[in-house]
């Protein structure tokens, strides 16, 4: 059996487990997490699509994962705390872990946007949110989210651009 994967067999997942009202500018987008089909367990490759208007994530930092993105068609902004730089089809950018300099990616084009992720996965992951009272705990799966001082918000399943 060969190593190839047709990325046109993955399906996307869509949305995202946010708390409202901080899923609304990620409901549309989609990722192929293409590290789980490959059996990785040391790090994590998503292959991510961000409709017009879409974002990535709300601004954050990793506590002990570093990331990286490559852009791969398309146009994107990057927001951290320096402000919004446009990263075009081939720039890329990493985020190191420790780094409370939070990022998120915008589409503020009219065109679909394809971003290659990658990031190291780290059982006792924390993610602060830079611009909102909000901390993913990445500890168990999925993902649970609480306010800074550690009061939780209500679980809710994944929320896409059909909800409400």
């Amino acid at each position: 059996m060969g190593k190839r994967i047709d990325v046109s067999e993955i399906p996307p997942v869509i949305g995202t487990l946010y708390p409202a009202p901080f899923d609304l500018p990620c409901r549309t987008r989609e990722r192929k997490k293409l590290g789980d089909v490959a059996g990785l367990t040391q790090f994590g490759v998503n292959l991510l699509r961000l409709p017009p208007g879409a974002w990535s994530s709300q601004r954050h930092w990793h506590s002990h994962s570093d990331e990286f993105i490559y852009v791969l068609a398309g146009e994107v902004v990057l927001v951290t705390d320096d402000g919004e730089e446009v990263l075009c089809s081939g720039d890329a950018a990493g985020f190191k872990a420790g780094d409370a300099n939070g990022h998120c990616l915008r589409n503020q084009s009219d065109s679909d946007v394809l971003v290659l992720e990658i990031g190291t996965r780290v059982s006792d992951e924390t993610a602060p949110y830079s611009d909102i009272d909000m901390v993913a705990h990445a500890s168990g799966k999925p993902a649970r989210y609480t306010r800074r001082d550690g009061t939780p918000y209500p679980e809710t399943g994944r929320r896409g651009p059909e909800a409400d």
